[in-house]
């Protein structure tokens, strides 16, 4: 079934591991002189000049919802610091080449906020303002830069490739401004294609500074909007109030919009007030004061609102304002409605008023319907949430799942060795990005040498250099026990570790927000890193909410009927209960179990045991009362279970039906295909298995304690115990098992493998006929650890995946994120879903060389899945063979033998093989072929000798098979035992020339 959404996201960091983007500088030195008309001074730069703080910001496509575009999911994401802007082109569809750039603006401050991108229909614009001045580049749009709107290469460029060419020093680029200016600007294109920045003077109003279209010749003009000359026209104005406070109207938030002929500049001001301003008329049309929408604001008139923020959107009802209020532990966003009247005057509509207790506002998005806002609370943790301002009368905020930072310290078990424990911490696909790491390196080697362009293995060999060859010099005595030994490694490992963290925190900072308001992508734009924003699963939600939200909530997606629903949500507050109480210690005890095999049903035992002996706080007993006001519980169980279980009825790997037109064709075969796609697609099923591998674990758990109470708990008694304890029980740990599986496997790293095996292994692949399948992709990038998953998605998964999607919805070429982006997640989590049918997966990651990877995943679903079961002996007897152990091959292939005229992946094999008469016979004959083109004739004798056995009623097949034993005897030097297979041969034809020839 689909599975359900919730209305909470979960942010997925999706960070690539070339993350050490190659930005070119391009550095843009300020004219000497100001070019204002008439100046004509000489105009020297201040050294230095002031330092705002860093930020960031994003600019959409308007054709980024468009599957036929070439900018379909496109978009750029830039953030400044001190004079720098860096920016970064990005697409989820196709990598874009030469797509980083880092501009710096000599001996000056780029403005927070100072950073807006336009596109027109030939070009990209980049506005930039700083304390001193303003620039312009004007780039090619993504369309005027391919003959065809499809592209079909894997790799495109990015409309920064040529930006070294522009001459940003030229006054038609950049210019001075005249004067100083305050830490807030907006900045827009024309109709008539200027270029406006609109800057806060210090001293209160607004200069805005032009320069004409990009294409035309002229100067640079200036503008001043100040509070003496507004409203004038408005009988009885004075602005007695502030008299006296010269920056009483000092605008610390601007935002513009375009309306008809004229441009609307709105500043939020110092004195709590708005002010709407038309550049056209150079006039202020609207004032107003913002504390008359906020209750209880005595006092808040002689506070300067140093943290209000302004924005703007469009609905369909026009424009809609949104005002943050920073005010001490309770800021407040007021959302308003702008309202045309006769004679050209205007007012505001209150909309709604939304509270927030959270300290400091980082970034605020406005979309037509909703608010997202993104805060640093009081221990520096990142809150994200939003809110539907318009159908909110609750006025509770949605949740977002925000990642948390990889943990202090790292857990080492006794029988764990504390290198490889730590390097695989800090090289898991999860926790630390390329950069962290290698500034950490650089730190911890004292900054001798620059680390540039390492592959991810090379670098996982320098860092173990590193702090080897620490702890070798600090060790001063000749011999020290085993144990001392492995306290040094965790000393010396502990400190590299705690310096990756202090720079992954560094990076993980957020700085912004960005919503697409055509797709409803929202991403967290943080110092070292994009993160994306995925919508939660209905059963994920539950699990992760946090208290308050799972008390007050009284309806689940999961279920319609409002009686399950309330179960459903009391026993899932009491999985967390369990969740709570379940030690670290224990956590990891029961991570090893599974890991080595053990039963899940035991381990949970033993959790339960070690729970109910050291119930200090008397958990044990608040579950019991909870359970005891669940009146169906084996009901909300078997909810909860089938919204976890991911078995299909049919194959979820079959090709589906063809895509009708080929512009259709083209696009899909991009989309969501970028090395950006393919981290955030796989690090999100990785992050649903990890969750819900903890969800089965404490459901398991709480299942055993079912099972303790007893009676004491149910009301229906031993008919239900008996259900839970002979379905229930069975289909939790099989589903903790399958979870464990998917969590493993996607944090399981993919090996390079040298061209050499790749062609013999492709020779092997043709023998057996499934040549077909991919190989080893080789566009993956220098820095990336690819996990097998996202190997798998790459090479097979994704074509598959959006075959599926769009063969059933073939009219919609319009991308629309969350419906997208989960459904995707899901599937590809069902093509890796051990008890469905499809057998891809394994297959890809034989046809890849990932024989470690592939013998692990046989290992680990050995015991307890009950499909597929001879084609995983075969996929094991390849991996045998692959490294040299021939026999155990031979056993592998016999075992697979039996399952032939059962499963799918078998039934392949055996499906182009025409000389025999059954499916086993021709099984056999593939695996035979297969064993000459490895040679390995001993091998050959011993199987064609099985198959003799199966042959008795097929002459034709007896005789193959007797000839391959001869020929194979005779090669090998055994004359006697050849003439043996000779005699037994019942085509006579061939004994003549045979025996001739001996």
């Amino acid at each position: 079934m689909a599975a359900v959404l919730e209305r909470s996201f979960i942010e997925i960091c999706g960070f690539e591991r070339e993350t050490l983007h190659r930005f070119r500088d391009v550095t843009v030195n300020l004219p000497e002189c100001s070019p204002v008309s008439g100046s004509g001074c000489p105009c020297s730069a201040l050294p230095g000049g002031l330092k705002f703080p860093d930020s960031a910001g994003a600019f959409h496509y308007e054709d980024s919802r468009k599957l036929l575009s070439v900018t379909s999911n496109r978009f750029i994401h830039w953030c400044t610091t001190g004079d720098s802007v860096h920016l970064v082109e990005q697409s989820l569809d196709t990598n874009l080449l030469n797509n980083a750039v880092r501009l710096q603006l000599t001996h000056c401050s780029v403005l927070p906020g100072g950073v807006h991108v336009h596109e027109t229909l030939n070009n990209v614009i980049i506005l930039v303002s700083t304390n001193q001045s303003v620039h312009r580049l004007v780039l090619p749009h993504p369309t005027r830069m391919y003959r065809s709107e499809l592209v079909t290469e894997l790799h495109m460029q990015s409309i920064f490739t040529d930006v070294g060419k522009l001459s940003l020093n030229d006054p038609s680029h950049s210019a001075l401004i005249p004067g100083s200016v305050g830490q807030t600007s907006t900045a827009w294109i024309s109709q008539f294609g200027e270029a406006h920045y609109a800057l806060a003077s210090p001293a209160g109003g607004i200069m805005v500074v032009s320069l004409p279209p990009h294409d035309i010749q002229g100067s640079m003009s200036v503008v001043e909007l100040k509070r003496s000359s507004m409203m004038q026209r408005l009988s009885g104005w004075m602005p007695s109030s502030i008299r006296g406070d010269q920056t009483a109207d000092l605008v610390l938030s601007l935002a513009v919009r375009e309306l008809e002929e004229d441009s609307f500049i709105f500043a939020l001001c110092q004195d709590h007030k708005l002010r709407m301003w038309s550049f056209r008329e150079q006039a202020c049309l609207l004032e107003a004061d913002m504390l008359d929408y906020m209750p209880a604001c005595r006092g808040l008139k002689r506070q300067s609102g140093q943290g209000h923020r302004l924005r703007v959107s469009s609905s369909s009802s026009g424009l809609v304002l949104c005002v943050y209020l920073s005010v001490p532990q309770r800021g407040q966003f007021t959302v308003l409605q702008l309202v045309a009247t006769d004679n050209n005057r205007y007012s505001l509509d209150h909309l709604s008023s939304l509270f927030s207790t959270q300290e400091t506002l980082v970034d605020f998005a406005l979309t037509s319907t909703d608010i997202w806002a993104v805060w640093l609370d009081d221990s520096n943790t990142t809150v994200v949430k939003y809110i539907n301002f318009e159908h909110n009368t609750a006025g509770q905020w949605n949740q977002v799942f925000v990642q948390p930072p990889p943990e202090e310290e790292v857990h080492i078990g006794v029988d764990q060795d504390p290198r490889e424990t730590y390097l695989e911490v800090l090289f898991s696909p999860l926790h630390f990005t390329a950069s962290a790491i290698v500034k950490a390196l650089q730190i911890y080697r004292r900054g001798s040498e620059r680390i540039t362009d390492l592959s991810w293995d090379s670098l996982k060999k320098e860092v173990t250099v590193a702090v080897e060859s620490e702890l070798q010099s600090s060790v001063t005595e000749f011999e020290f026990s085993q144990e001392e030994y492995r306290q040094l490694q965790v000393e010396f490992w502990s400190k590299f570790y705690a310096c990756c963290l202090q720079y992954q925190e560094v990076q993980s900072l957020p700085l912004g927000l960005t919503v697409n308001h055509n797709t409803g992508l929202v991403c967290l734009l943080k110092k070292g890193f994009v993160s994306f924003l995925l919508p939660c699963f209905a059963v994920d939600h539950l699990y992760l909410s946090y208290d308050e939200y799972l008390f007050s909530e009284d309806e689940t997606p999961i279920t319609e009927d409002p009686d399950l629903g309330r179960d459903v949500l009391q026993l899932v507050q009491c999985l967390r209960l369990v969740s709570d109480a379940v030690s670290g210690e224990m956590a990891y005890e029961m991570e090893k179990a599974l890991e080595h095999l053990e039963s899940p049903e035991r381990a949970a035992d033993l959790v339960l045991e070690n729970l109910l002996s050291n119930d200090d706080e008397n958990v044990i007993e608040e579950i019991q009362n909870k359970l005891q006001d669940i009146r169906n519980p084996m009901a909300a169980m078997m909810v909860l279970l089938r919204e976890l279980d991911l078995e299909t009825d049919s194959d979820a790997g079959g090709e589906g039906p063809v895509i009708p037109g080929l512009n259709l064709r083209i696009s899909l075969s991009q989309l969501l295909g970028s090395s950006s796609a393919v981290s955030v697609v796989c690090q999100a099923v990785c992050h649903l298995t990890m969750t819900r591998t903890l969800f089965c674990r404490d459901l398991l758990i709480l299942q055993k304690l079912y099972l303790r109470f007893g009676d004491n708990v149910f009301l229906g008694g031993g008919a239900q115990l008996l259900q839970l304890q002979q379905d229930l029980i069975p289909r939790s740990s099989n589903l903790l098992s399958s979870y464990y599986l998917l969590k493993h496997i996607s944090q399981s790293l993919a090996s390079s493998v040298p061209i050499d095996i790749i062609d013999a292994n492709l020779q092997h692949l043709t023998v057996l006929e499934l040549s077909d399948t991919p190989t080893l992709s080789t566009n993956r990038s220098v820095l990336s650890p690819q996990t097998v998953v996202e190997l798998f998605y790459q090479t097979v998964a994704r074509k598959m995946i959006i075959s599926q999607i769009y063969s059933q919805q073939q009219s919609n070429t319009l991308l629309h994120w969350s419906h997208m982006i989960s459904n995707v997640v899901i599937l590809l989590a069902q093509l890796l879903w051990p008890s469905n049918p499809g057998f891809q997966f394994p297959e890809c990651l034989m046809a890849n060389c990932q024989y470690t990877q592939l013998q692990e995943y046989v290992r680990l679903i050995g015991p307890w899945c009950q499909v597929n079961i001879g084609s995983c002996r075969f996929m094991l007897g390849q991996c045998y063979l692959a490294n040299g152990e021939g026999q155990k091959a031979l056993q592998c292939f016999q075992e697979a033998a039996t399952e032939v005229e059962k499963e799918e992946f078998l039934m392949k094999l055996t499906g182009t093989e025409e000389e025999a008469s059954t499916p086993r016979l021709q099984y056999y004959n593939k695996v035979l072929r297969l064993l000459e083109d490895v040679g390995l004739p001993e091998l050959v004798i011993q199987l064609a000798s099985l198959a003799i056995t199966e042959a008795v009623s097929d002459v034709n097949s007896q005789a193959a098979l007797w000839t391959r034993i001869f020929k194979h005897h005779l090669d090998l030097g055994h004359n006697s035992e050849a003439y043996e297979a000779l005699t037994q041969n019942p085509d006579l034809s061939m004994y003549v020339p045979i025996h001739t020839h001996l």
